[in-house]
Order: structure tokens, then C-alpha cells, then sequence
């Protein structure tokens, strides 16, 4: 396979298995679809803004040898559909656990991990304030957490089983974008505007922005499909 199709391939790996079970008949994904996309696309607009800031002031870019070669303001467009594929992979995974598991009971231990996560996301950031990529990743998360205690979002057990479950997918795909495996990486970091820690290839930082991906992806699906059960309650 020609190498420029790599990250192509990567996303396409991400979504096809999902995409494919959401036809399943204990499943029916397909049929939350209306509830997806609308917090898929804001989210996704906020991180490719993101993405194209931090293109722009050098924090990372992306080598033309792995992709198609189509690009929109310097990124490619593999990348605006990861923002589609891994949200829809990850958005289906969470439906699955909270279609097959109660873990309403363990709502009180989510939130202990959710304030204990939030304490060493303000220290790392405080800590690494000069590291843009680190810092401003770890603001941003700890904020919407704080977010989501604030509104007593009953979700997190299950977001928090579902990210657990990503972990290894993630580290695959994440690894292959990062440079395991390949002669150089698809996605190039400047280690100026990071702390430098890597897990394989991977930035550190890279597991929380992809948490803060997901958690917002989650935060908008879960909204609107108790926002429709609770019009559905009402009408009866």
C-alpha cells in the first residue's frame, strides 16, 4: 500500500468496525445517529480551530509523505476526518456500555476520580505553563470536568469505563500517527511546547486532549438523548 495513505488508513480502521455494529439488532446505534452529530461537528470545529493555531504557531504539522495530499488551512484532510471517526468509534462504545451495564452505583467513586484527576491536571498545567500543548490541554479539560460536576452529570462512571476500554485502540492508533512503526512520524510535535514525556511515541499530553475530545463528544450526546426522553415522558 502506498505510504500516503496511512493516516487514511488509521481513520478508516477507527470507524469501520463501529460503523458496522451500529446495525446490530440488540445495538441499533444508527438510530441515536440524530443525537450524535450535532455534538460531533461543534466539537469537531473547536478542535480543528484549535488545530490550526497550533499548526500555524508550530506546535506540531503533519508530514505530507502519509497523507493524501488535500489540505485545508495547513491541515490535512485525514485529520478533519479523525475528528469525525474516532468521536463516532468512541460515541459508540459509550452507547454500548450504557445499553448493556448499570454503573449508576459507582457515581460517588467517578466523582472522587474526577476531583483527584482535576487537582493533578491544575498542578501539571501550573507547572508547565511555558508548554502551550500541556498546559493549555490540561486548563481545558479541568475546566469542562469541573463543568460537568457542577451540573451533576450522571455519565462519568460510564464515560470513565469507555475511555478505559479506548486505551488500547488509542495506543494503536495514536502509536501509528506518533511514529511507531513507520520510518517518521505522520504527526510531528515541536518538544518545546510539550513536557516531553512520551508513552511509546505518544506525547503524554495526547491522552488527555484525546479525554477532552471524547468527554465533550459524550457531554453532547448524552444531552440530547435525556433531552428527548424527557420530551418523550412529557408527551405522554
Amino acid at each position: 500500500m502506498p505510504e500516503h495513505y496511512t493516516y487514511l488508513l488509521v481513520d478508516f480502521c477507527c470507524i469501520i468496525f463501529p460503523f458496522l455494529f451500529s446495525f446490530h439488532p440488540k445495538i441499533n446505534f444508527y438510530k441515536k445517529w440524530r443525537f450524535f452529530w450535532l455534538p460531533c461537528l461543534t466539537t469537531a470545529v473547536i478542535f480543528i480551530v484549535w488545530d490550526i493555531l497550533f499548526t500555524k504557531a508550530g506546535i506540531w504539522s503533519f508530514n505530507s509523505r502519509f497523507t493524501i495530499g488535500i489540505y485545508f488551512f495547513r491541515l490535512p484532510l485525514e485529520e478533519y476526518l479523525f475528528f469525525l471517526c474516532i468521536p463516532y468509534a468512541c460515541v459508540f462504545t459509550y452507547y454500548c456500555i450504557t445499553l448493556f451495564f448499570d454503573l449508576s452505583w459507582y457515581k460517588k467513586a467517578a466523582n472522587t476520580v474526577t476531583l483527584i484527576l482535576i487537582l493533578f491536571l491544575v498542578t501539571t498545567a501550573l507547572f508547565h505553563l511555558p508548554q502551550l500543548y500541556t498546559s493549555l490541554t490540561f486548563i481545558f479539560l479541568a475546566s469542562f470536568l469541573i463543568f460537568i460536576l457542577f451540573r451533576k452529570k450522571a455519565f462519568l462512571p460510564a464515560f470513565y469505563l469507555t475511555f478505559s476500554i479506548i486505551l488500547i485502540p488509542f495506543l494503536i492508533s495514536n502509536g501509528i500517527l506518533t511514529g511507531t512503526g513507520l520510518s517518521d512520524p505522520v504527526v510531528l510535535y515541536n518538544n518545546n511546547f510539550n513536557s516531553g514525556i512520551r508513552i511509546l511515541s505518544i506525547p503524554f499530553e495526547d491522552t488527555f486532549y484525546g479525554m477532552l475530545l471524547i468527554l465533550m463528544n459524550i457531554t453532547g450526546f448524552d444531552y440530547l438523548v435525556n433531552k428527548n426522553l424527557n420530551r418523550s415522558v412529557n408527551i405522554r
